[in-house]
């Protein structure tokens, strides 16, 4: 008996140094002349012995196909001829050998991506407009790692409403209750929304999302009431149902939002209509990272700009790996200002599962005054110590002694949450002197007052320049994190 496999057996055979196979004397192996990185494996063995080669193979096989586990769809196969809407299941057993803990799918170039959060598996019905199609399913690890898999498909006859107008699904049970169509409403709103059944089906899970922004899934959910945040105009809101079969029900509003209420810098009483306004920091170039030496153990960091998550549709990514603690300091330079004495640090933050490995989340503005000191204005959530921190100069301006100071004001960043966009601001002020007053930090609209002023300024030698910093502090012997940034603003007068 005679089979050929497109790689080289020999006695020992090694794949990429991950897995080993003893080849058996019963299984003798040789290599035909091939062209360079070309090799198969040609089997000969008796009848008798085949059966035990072919179970050895198929072991090693698998071996290699577990190493390099990632992303698995199940439906729909590549090239598929599909209706509109059609099915998709996939599952992720690992991606880069960490655990799964979120999965998502989206299509084409969409900066929309539905989220699975917890989950290992993603399924559910899927809307296309006719023609071809690229769906995106992607597993995130535990520590970070993103594995995607695509598969191309043509949509034939899309049927559902949803690729075809955007109402409600004609078989939706999905009733919204809160905001109702047309109401004016202020940010953050309250939404309200159940549904009893899909398709005839139990539900098992519901989800929203504001225009064309992410999805936020709440799993084993047959009900919401939740607050929502939305820039002040005309929006969609979009409410999403799945059933125990896969099926999706939808219903949607549209609103107005007229006030937003945890947008202080739409208070001219907080952030005057003359400030200087300078917007989307984390999208512009230049950001570099750096170890903070002050801190202690070892850190190292990298970026990058990704449409999923994100809030604008565009945000930046911070992948931090440290030991003993270690921090990642990521600045960037974007402005030369020495006057301007008020400040307003605004930002959307997101979390992963991976905010128990993060001690502090630190974020910083340095401007250099008149006299050439330089103030370092600093707020950090410490979620060792459950407070909002700040920082100040113990010493002089020439001899600066840094120190954390704590601050009466909560914050742990596991009551912030995992997997959803956090807005902090925070507003301080200075003198001439470099005397900094901390005033307030809102968080998700939320007010925490700081009131507290200390000294702040230090003989750096720097030149004229404005730096933002966004420092993420590990937590532990050893871990990585990652973290989001987007819309990041600052206010100046």
């Amino acid at each position: 008996m005679h089979v050929v496999w497109p790689l080289r057996l020999t006695q020992s055979t090694k794949i990429s140094n991950r897995v080993d196979f003893p080849a058996p004397a019963l299984c003798s192996g040789r290599s035909p002349t091939q062209p360079p990185n070309l090799h198969v494996i040609e089997l000969r063995a008796e009848a008798v012995s085949m059966k035990y080669c072919l179970s050895l193979l198929l072991i090693f096989f698998a071996s290699i196909a577990s190493a390099f586990a990632g992303v698995t769809i199940s439906s729909p196969t590549k090239g598929d001829y599909v209706n509109s809407p059609f099915y998709l299941s996939a599952y992720a057993t690992s991606c880069s050998s960490q655990p799964v803990n979120s999965m998502g799918y989206s299509l084409d170039n969409s900066t929309t991506t539905t989220w699975a959060h917890g989950s290992s598996s993603i399924s559910g019905n899927v809307s296309a407009s006719d023609g071809t199609h690229t769906v995106h399913v992607k597993a995130w690890g535990n520590q970070g790692a993103v594995c995607v898999t695509d598969v191309a498909i043509t949509v034939t006859n899309a049927t559902d409403q949803a690729a075809t107008a955007n109402t409600s699904s004609s078989s939706s049970s999905v009733s919204i209750s809160s905001p109702s169509s047309g109401e004016n409403v202020s940010s953050p709103f309250s939404l309200s929304a159940h549904a009893s059944s899909c398709s005839s089906h139990s539900i098992s899970s519901m989800g929203y999302s504001i225009d064309n922004g992410d999805t936020t899934v709440l799993h084993g959910s047959t009900s919401m009431d939740t607050k929502v945040s939305a820039s002040a105009g005309t929006h969609t809101v979009h409410v999403k149902a799945w059933a125990d079969n896969g099926a999706v029900c939808t219903a949607q509003v549209g609103i107005k939002v007229t006030t937003v209420t945890d947008d202080v810098t739409a208070n001219t009483s907080v952030v005057p209509s003359s400030a200087v306004k300078v917007s989307n920091l984390d999208s512009m170039s230049g950001w570099k990272a750096t170890h903070d030496s002050g801190a202690s153990g070892s850190a190292s960091g990298s970026m990058s700009m990704v449409s999923s998550p994100s809030h604008s549709g565009s945000a930046r990514k911070f992948s931090t790996s440290y030991k003993n603690s270690g921090a990642e300091r990521y600045s960037i330079a974007f402005g030369d200002n020495r006057t301007a004495t008020n400040f307003m640090y605004d930002a959307w933050v997101y979390l992963t599962s991976s905010l128990t490995n993060i001690a502090n989340l630190e974020m910083d503005l340095n401007q250099t005054m008149t006299n050439g000191q330089t103030v370092i204005f600093g707020i950090q959530c410490n979620s060792v110590a459950g407070t909002w921190d700040y920082t100040e100069n113990l010493g002089t301006a020439s001899n600066p002694k840094g120190h954390w100071a704590h601050s009466s004001s909560p914050c742990s960043l596991h009551n912030w949450g995992a997997y959803k966009w956090h807005h902090v601001q925070m507003e301080y002020s200075r003198t001439s002197t470099g005397h900094i007053t901390y005033k307030y930090v809102w968080l998700d609209g939320h007010q925490y007052t700081l009131n507290h002023t200390v000294f702040g300024a230090r003989s750096m030698g720097w030149g004229s320049s404005l730096v933002i910093n966004f420092q993420v502090d590990g937590r532990g012997t050893s871990g990585s994190s990652t973290v989001y940034l987007d819309n990041l603003t600052l206010y100046r007068w």
